[in-house]
């Protein structure tokens, strides 16, 4: 076994194991790569107890790129501390070290100025393919990555990037949503939702609640949005007569935590003087009051099939861009318990 300190090893070389060896470089270039089938036994034997001696680490990064392939799969996401982002993210990794890649993840802050640099910074590294769920704000940077590798986008388009793209069936979410409310005896609804910001995702799924809304004489609607007067506004709502008993539909988990915090400064009873739906199913759902109901993201299966896409276009496939839109799961809990307590 080797005694070579960690800071002795990164020092070794390969030219130090062939001289060990008492072989060429080329030796034990081919012994660390592809081509070892191509060495003698004895050979080979000498170099694997250099390389046991000195504690040598080849430099994968340095490998990869002399051969044109690193196995670096990119993932540029908006907000690390999104419970959505994480999830996906885990599904994408998973996905990627069961394949032999791995995943360098970026998190641009929602700021453009980060998005553009991390561009910038996973190119240099030499990614094979790119995983995006960010704003897509600089347009013309991953049309030119994407006419270089595979990209595969994740819950929100880019307008005008022929890609694939993998997400929620939006439409489906809100209907889902909707009919739910509907038939425990909500009549007056509020979608709350993060501000628009040019999302994709966030505008379809206000877009669809507006058009369901108009489609069901029974219900009405109007949308808000998060920010510092969430809770004046929902006191305004929660006080004014309306259609009938009141719930909130919140558009993600980061409006269902903003709706529930200013519902308790309001001082109202969860889930009795207002219901509450929510997309994304997060942990601490269960925790508050009687647990929200919630439309559960299949976000394990997102991150994994958006890294199977783009292993598929690394090998080769040239079909025209697809649309993989996931169902989400209804999980019920008490905050829509019903008018009644039914």
């Amino acid at each position: 076994m080797s005694n070579f300190s960690t800071a002795q090893r990164e020092r070794v070389t390969m030219l130090d194991v062939a001289e060990r060896a008492g072989v060429s470089k080329a030796s034990v270039s081919r012994f660390i790569g592809d081509d070892r089938a191509l060495l003698s036994d004895a050979i080979a034997l000498r170099i694997e107890r250099a390389i046991d001696e000195l504690g040598y680490r080849p430099n994968q990064m340095a490998r990869g790129l002399k051969r044109g392939r690193t196995r670096l799969i990119g993932m540029l996401v908006a907000d690390i501390r999104n419970p959505y982002s994480i999830a996906v993210m885990h599904g994408v990794e998973t996905a990627c070290r069961a394949h032999g890649y791995s995943l360098v993840v970026c998190n641009t802050d929602r700021d453009d100025e980060q998005e553009r640099q991390h561009l910038a910074l996973l190119r240099s590294y030499n990614i094979e393919g790119l995983i995006v769920n960010t704003l897509g704000h600089h347009r013309d940077e991953l049309h030119e990555l994407h006419r270089e590798m595979p990209l595969v986008l994740v819950d929100r388009k880019v307008a005008g990037l022929n890609s694939d793209m993998v997400g929620l069936n939006n439409p489906q979410a809100v209907e889902m949503a909707l009919a739910h409310l509907e038939q425990r005896g909500y009549r007056d609804l509020l979608l709350i939702t993060e501000p628009y910001d040019g999302t994709s995702s966030r505008i379809e799924r206000v877009s669809s609640f507006q058009a369901q809304i108009a489609q069901r004489p029974g219900l009405t609607g109007a949308v808000l949005e998060t920010g510092a007067d969430l809770q004046a506004q929902l006191q305004s709502f929660l006080s004014t007569p309306g259609n009938g008993p009141k719930a909130l539909f919140c558009a993600n988990g980061v409006a269902a935590l903003a709706a529930t915090t200013a519902l308790r400064a309001t001082g109202s009873r969860l889930f009795e003087d207002v219901g509450l739906i929510a997309l994304d199913d997060l942990d601490w759902y269960p925790l508050v009051g009687s647990g929200i109901t919630a439309l559960a993201q299949p976000t394990q299966k997102i991150g994994a099939r958006a890294f199977e896409c783009l292993l598929r276009r690394l090998r080769g496939d040239d079909e025209l861009a697809r649309v993989m839109d996931f169902a989400p799961v209804l999980v019920e809990r008490g905050s829509t318990r019903g008018v009644g307590g039914v």
